[in-house]
């Protein structure tokens, strides 16, 4: 394994060594800490434990494929995901960014495309994290905790996802389909109206710890959006 100990992580998920440390190389003398696994079910322990602000992912990886991984990851975590693959067909890569990959980058490549590829994601996240959030609302997604003005809420990881989805974008109005979508680790099939439920019960507990504040609220026809 590769690391550094610089302040930005980016964690490489791919089992071939000299392209793996290629790539490290150029990322640390760009400033980034790396660390480097090549086995994929090793990717999800690692970005729990670990804590990467961004993932490298190769597609074909060792026991587990970048794909069912990136979905994965999805239902906990929202840092950056850049596929890694040497298969270049449309469909492959309209696959992964469906899934929530922030970028796809095919093999071979240049490695200071990839390093100016990773620094463009961040100041974009940068830029969108400066303008989002609600405030008083804090979220620590590795614990899976949840406070509002100082008090901590009492959450479900079904109803933690969907408060963490809706805090993405406050003022944005989510459908029913698009929540459900992010609720089930498992992608049980289940009514959107269950959708109804879960808002239900996190009102209720928002309610419960600021109660002058109303901070869900419905569209009718179209969803519902966490008000500023």
């Amino acid at each position: 394994m590769v690391a550094a100990s610089r302040s930005t992580k980016i964690l490489i998920a791919e089992d071939e060594p000299k392209l793996a440390a290629l790539l490290s190389d150029y990322l640390s003398v760009s400033g980034f800490a790396v660390s480097w696994i090549a086995d994929g079910s090793d990717v999800v322990p690692a970005v729990r434990s670990e804590g990467p602000d961004l993932v490298i992912l190769d597609l074909m990886l060792p026991h587990r494929s970048g794909l069912d991984i990136c979905r994965e990851l999805r239902t906990f975590t929202s840092l950056p995901l850049v596929m890694l693959t040497a298969r270049s067909e449309e469909t492959d890569r309209l696959l992964g960014l469906e899934l929530g990959a922030d970028d796809y980058i095919c093999k071979p490549f240049s490695p200071r495309e990839v390093v100016a590829r990773i620094k463009a994601i961040f100041r974009r996240v940068n830029q969108s994290e400066s303008h989002r959030g609600l405030p008083g609302l804090s979220l620590d997604e590795e614990q899976y905790l949840a406070v509002l003005d100082g008090r901590p809420l009492e959450l479900t990881p079904v109803e933690f996802r969907l408060l963490r989805t809706l805090a993405v974008a406050p003022g944005r109005i989510f459908s029913r389909a698009q929540l459900l979508d992010k609720l089930y680790a498992d992608h049980r099939v289940v009514t959107d109206r269950a959708v109804d439920s879960h808002i239900k019960n996190l009102r209720r507990k928002l309610q419960k710890a600021s109660p002058n504040r109303e901070l869900i609220e419905s569209t009718y026809g179209l969803g519902y959006k966490l008000k500023l």
